[in-house]
């Protein structure tokens, strides 16, 4: 049997996951991480992207959009601002996000906030990415 690891996956509304799992890969600020039981101990920010998650030997997805993750005592705790599994990322919310956040890029209205819908551009790719 594999050696596993508790990972917690919260944000500020709800507890996402909490389960044993084998292994993650998460997308830490300076690149990928991979995590295996007993890794050393381990503080990073997150930036937006996917959490590759291996449990009972099959993967599955969870999108974030940033936020810190720690690893200390083959646990790790995932605090961020948004995560949804893939298997519950409404794929048609993500987009008509995407659009709203192209329409804003590309219109010549100087009101708009340019680096905000790029964000949500950003994050609205991310989620229909990890949906696939």
């Amino acid at each position: 049997m594999a050696k596993t690891q508790r990972l917690d996956i919260v944000t500020p509304e709800k507890v996402v996951f909490s389960e044993e799992i084998e292994f993650v890969v998460a997308p830490g600020a300076d690149g990928e991480l991979g995590i295996l039981p007993e890794h050393a101990p381990l503080v990073t920010a997150l930036k937006v992207g996917t959490l590759r998650v291996q449990q009972g030997g099959k993967f599955f997805k969870v999108a974030v959009s940033g936020g810190f993750m720690e690893v200390k005592n083959s646990r790790i705790v995932v605090l961020a601002d948004t995560a949804e599994r893939a298997d519950q990322i409404d794929v048609d919310r993500a987009n008509a996000a995407k659009q709203r956040a192209e329409q804003r890029i590309n219109s010549k209205n100087l009101e708009v906030d340019i680096k905000r819908a790029e964000i949500a551009l950003h994050k609205a790719l991310n989620r229909i990415k990890a949906a696939e």
